[in-house]
């Protein structure tokens, strides 16, 4: 009798000690579980929700739809002179035009100009630009060319100016390959030209840009 109860005794002890190793070894993947997901909560706070400012948005929007002026030029220029440099530029115009769209999306912004015609813009001052600007190309070929001239330093004006409302990496990589873009097409244009002078950019810049070999960009 004494001995069925000493067994008895030893089984519930180990029945105890496995009960207690289990518990313990729950308890640990508990703690465990708990750790990673607070190191978890605390990793996605570190990551940062870009955000673009008002200031920032208004300028992408204003360039999606300034470089929609100078496609919708080169296209009317090529239209009248079938010159093939209004053709490959106003190409490149649509690649501008796609990057700042690629932009808006990816910061969840809608394209406020898909859809609109040649020619058809939102903004009055670039409409009134548009009209002033295809009217002088009317006149004649070379005419065409230094209005395309005028728009190129407009948009390497208007650029640099937006550079120095961010700090946002995206928009600086984008404004740095449209920019080297504008400076190309500027040589490109002055270069079928005898004479031009800058209205919107120094003519220091203006003759760094003209005196110094093409570019490499990534539009």
């Amino acid at each position: 009798m004494g001995s069925q109860k000493t067994i008895s005794i030893r089984k519930s002890k180990r029945i105890a000690d496995v009960t207690v190793k289990f518990l313990g070894n729950y308890a640990i993947l508990i703690l465990l579980l708990v750790f990673t997901v607070s190191l978890t909560s605390c990793n996605n706070d570190d990551v940062e929700i870009k955000v673009l400012s008002d200031q920032e948005k208004a300028d992408l929007i204003f360039l999606r739809e300034e470089e929609k002026l100078a496609r919708d030029v080169y296209l009317y220029s090529f239209d009248k002179y079938n010159q093939s440099i209004f053709s490959n530029i106003s190409n490149s115009e649509q690649s501008h035009i796609n990057s700042v769209i690629s932009l808006l999306n990816n910061y969840g912004l809608t394209d406020p100009f898909e859809g609109n015609a040649e020619g058809v813009f939102d903004d009055a001052i670039l409409q009134s630009l548009y009209d002033e600007l295809t009217s002088k190309a009317d006149i004649s070929l070379t005419s065409a060319l230094e209005v395309g001239a005028t728009i190129e330093e407009l948009d390497i004006h208007d650029i640099t100016t937006f550079i120095s409302h961010t700090s946002n990496a995206d928009l600086l990589d984008t404004y740095s390959i449209l920019t080297c873009g504008s400076r190309n097409h500027l040589r490109s244009f002055v270069g079928l030209l005898e004479t031009f002078t800058p209205s919107y950019i120094s003519q220091t810049e203006y003759d760094t840009i003209i005196n110094s070999e093409k570019e490499k960009c990534g539009v």
